[in-house]
């Protein structure tokens, strides 16, 4: 079942790259108490995804926080080293908090995987954000297949 507006975030863990190496992250105490603009890439260093959705939450980070959002996280179903290489190579460290899906455990568990086994790339997290307020889906923005267009910063811009 895909989540929804409304619905609390299921707890699972992530991975982050940090100074001391790869560290986990509990969803639950991520979320808790903030306000966070989340989005999902189906890969780091894709196309679309290092051109467009990543760059766009660096360059709208000033004015997503201004419009009350306390973190920006990115996810994607990728080991914790590529995310941390990612990061780096786009400008992102310190603006956007990479969070390391490495298993797919978070896009199963809220029922947006995906099958990119056609482009090699096995099971992965669709290409969405969301809006979450302590723990709780205040927004959900899925792309079809191919798209780009509502899991924008821009897109989401609009609805804070």
């Amino acid at each position: 079942m895909t989540i929804a507006k409304g619905d609390k975030l299921p707890e699972t863990t992530f991975v982050t790259m940090t100074e001391n190496g790869p560290e986990p992250v509990d969803s639950a105490n991520y979320f808790a108490g903030k306000k966070v603009a989340l989005f999902s890439v189906p890969g780091a260093f894709t196309p679309t995804c290092s051109a467009k959705h990543l760059p766009g939450f660096i360059e709208k980070a000033a004015d997503l926080k201004a419009k009350g959002v306390d973190e920006i996280a990115c996810t994607a179903v990728n080991d914790p080293f590529v995310m941390g290489a990612w990061s780096k190579s786009a400008g992102a460290d310190g603006t956007v908090t990479m969070l390391a899906d490495g298993n797919g455990a978070f896009a199963k568990a809220v029922g947006l995987e995906m099958d990119g086994s056609k482009f090699g790339l096995g099971t992965r997290g669709q290409r969405f954000s969301m809006i979450v307020n302590d723990g709780i889906v205040e927004e959900l923005n899925v792309e079809a297949a191919g798209d780009f267009k509502v899991s924008s910063a821009e897109h989401m811009l609009g609805q804070l």
